[in-house]
């Protein structure tokens, strides 16, 4: 008699093994998700480029052709002319000291937001966007009114390179504050709370614990207020009054010369002034990345 031995199976193991392999989610998602990204991805990439190119890179491409009608000497003429540079010099140095007053007050408006409580409060908040949504035009006419010849306050402002500081701070203040203040929202209290009981004064605390991690937000935040104040025209057009070498600045000198039929000099400043933006920015960047950088690994 012969006898058949069969192994055994583990049916329980078996069980076990196939309700795994159900459970267990497919490594790419559903069927399908994988064709649709495929699809999905070249077209999302092709309607940013279509749009960045309509709205951003043609202009551009354009305004540089016009620029270079007249050769590279025809450009080089148009940047360099006294009047030209006297409107950049005037423009670059007002911008860069709005954006460092910005620097500082923005973010102490910031951390008075997040961190104190007071009657009003949401009144201040609400009052930080208004430059974004009231024409910068009425800004001027504002501003003139108060620190105009008929000052009610006695401040005469008007013609003077301190009347365009006002101006250009009043529409570039939002941009730090803005940048800063979700990041406060976010900050750890513990960890300033432990370098306060360990001895650490409140400056201290503040320069080695929450300045690092407001950098970033601080330098992108300045770095805005500085681009959109070397560009900006409606707010300083009544109260700066236009005097060239002066209170003229790139905006106003650009306008002149479209008005006296010279668009090959107005498009040459205004490749300048893109230019000393776009440079701006990128090491502005470049800094605030390396700072969250070195932040990240300190953590």
């Amino acid at each position: 008699m012969t006898t058949t031995i069969t192994p055994r199976r583990d049916d329980r193991r078996d069980d076990t093994d196939v309700s795994s392999l159900r459970a267990r989610p497919e490594p790419h998602g559903p069927r399908g998700s994988g064709l649709a990204r495929g699809l999905g991805r070249p077209l999302g990439v092709g309607l940013v480029g279509l749009w960045l190119s309509i709205i951003v890179l043609l202009p551009l491409a354009a305004l540089t052709v016009t620029s270079f009608e007249e050769g590279w000497s025809g450009f080089w003429d148009a940047v360099t002319a006294p009047v030209a540079l006297a409107s950049l010099r005037v423009t670059v140095g007002v911008s860069v000291v709005v954006a460092l007053v910005n620097a500082v007050m923005g973010t102490l408006i910031a951390w008075v937001l997040v961190r104190d409580d007071f009657k009003g409060k949401r009144i201040v908040n609400a009052l930080i966007d208004l430059p974004f949504a009231l024409p910068t035009i009425v800004a001027s006419i504002v501003l003139l009114s108060l620190y105009g010849p008929n000052s009610p306050v006695g401040i005469h402002l008007n013609a003077t390179q301190p009347g365009l500081l006002v101006a250009l701070a009043f529409v570039t203040l939002p941009f730090v504050v803005r940048s800063v203040q979700p990041v406060l929202i976010e900050a750890d209290r513990e960890v300033e709370e432990a370098a306060a009981s360990l001895g650490a004064s409140n400056w201290t605390t503040f320069r080695r614990v929450v300045l690092p991690t407001l950098a970033p937000a601080v330098i992108g935040g300045t770095g805005l207020a500085f681009a959109r104040a070397i560009g900006e025209y409606g707010s300083v057009v009544l109260i700066g009054g236009n005097i060239p070498r002066e209170t003229q600045v790139a905006s106003q000198y650009i306008q002149q010369q479209i008005e006296i039929d010279r668009p090959v000099n107005a498009a040459a400043v205004s490749v300048a002034l893109l230019a000393i933006a776009f440079v701006t920015l990128f090491v502005l960047r470049v800094l605030a990345g390396r700072s969250q950088r070195r932040e990240e690994d300190s953590a």
